[in-house]
């Protein structure tokens, strides 16, 4: 078991950011642990090859305020940056450990995978970010269907198949860019304009306007087996089967997780300060599983807020941990 002066649960952007900044500060006995098998998973999973990963997300335009930094550029180029930081900084990062819940032990915090405690800290930062849980629809999915409806993206994309997509916001529209041409697309959201939607992809979805069928202002009241497909029943009372749904309604904050830890929340949302801290004291949130709507550029900006905190207020104890 490692006795450690940060434990930061999460190796996505936010969690690799926290690292480096606690690096740059001077504080080295840090290690992050990761329920995946490599770091940025959620990108790696949920991002198509050459899809953009957007520096100003949903039109949040921020300054860069701390270390980390980039411009908008493709999945590989982003993940080769975020490696390149990981090996620069010298970061530790404990692959295949799920992180499921911090139990106070005198000054250190106990981190919980199952049963068992991989190390004690002094400070913990979870940075799990918001897709690891994709939200649901609130109809039931048959269990005979299950098979044709997804929540992320398969190892290999449809072709020549009749495919729904039911999301209004970005990832929904790449998704429908994407099989455009290759399948023939149908694109159902609930409101009768998008308004979610980044302008380069606003343009994208124009050019293909020919190729997706835009069912704007529907909503689905059920989904039905049909042989060798999906029928959906729209609360209009329209009904087409479909070989396969693919959900994009965005990600929710794994509560559940939280509140199992101690976190307390206040609305839908946890109760931390303006650095990220919460209720527990030396545990702080950052990135996307703190807010309604972040970005990249925030997960960044939050990190270097929290660890500027760490140090100004709990600088006395790296004398003794780091």
């Amino acid at each position: 078991m490692k006795t450690l002066s940060v434990a930061i649960i999460g190796a996505g952007p936010a969690g690799i950011a926290v690292a480096v900044e606690l690096k740059a500060a001077g504080i080295k006995n840090i290690a992050i642990f990761e329920k995946a098998s490599n770091f940025c998973h959620t990108i790696r999973r949920l991002y198509p090859e050459g899809k953009r990963v957007d520096r100003d997300y949903k039109g949040i335009k921020l300054t860069q305020e701390g270390f980390l930094f980039f411009e908008t550029e493709t999945k590989e180029k982003f993940l080769e940056r975020m490696g390149k930081y990981i090996k620069d900084y010298q970061i530790e990062i404990f692959y295949n450990t799920e992180i499921n819940g911090l139990e106070r032990t005198g000054q250190y915090y106990n981190i919980k995978a199952g049963t068992h405690t991989v190390a004690q800290a002094y400070i913990v930062i979870i940075a799990t970010g918001v897709f690891d849980r994709p939200k649901k629809p609130s109809y039931a999915i048959p269990e005979e269907i299950k098979s044709r409806v997804f929540f992320e993206l398969p190892k290999e994309l449809p072709e020549r198949e009749k495919i729904l997509i039911v999301g209004g916001g970005n990832t929904a529209a790449e998704l429908a860019c994407i099989l455009s041409g290759k399948c023939d697309v149908y694109l159902s959201y609930r409101r009768k304009g998008f308004f979610r939607i980044n302008e380069e992809n606003l343009r994208e979805l124009e050019k293909r306007k020919d190729q997706i069928t835009f069912l704007l202002g529907t909503e689905i009241k059920a989904l039905e087996p049909e042989k060798e497909g999906v029928r959906v029943i729209f609360h209009d009372g329209h009904t087409e089967v479909f070989s396969k749904i693919f959900y994009c309604l965005g990600g929710s904050t794994p509560r559940n997780f939280l509140e199992k830890m101690g976190i307390k929340f206040k609305d839908s949302l946890p109760d931390i300060d303006e650095f990220g801290e919460s209720n527990l004291e030396r545990v702080f949130l950052i990135g996307d599983v703190a807010v309604k709507r972040g970005s990249i550029i925030y997960a960044f900006n939050s990190a270097h807020r929290a660890v500027k905190r760490i140090i100004d207020k709990y600088h006395i104890l790296f004398n003794s941990l780091s």
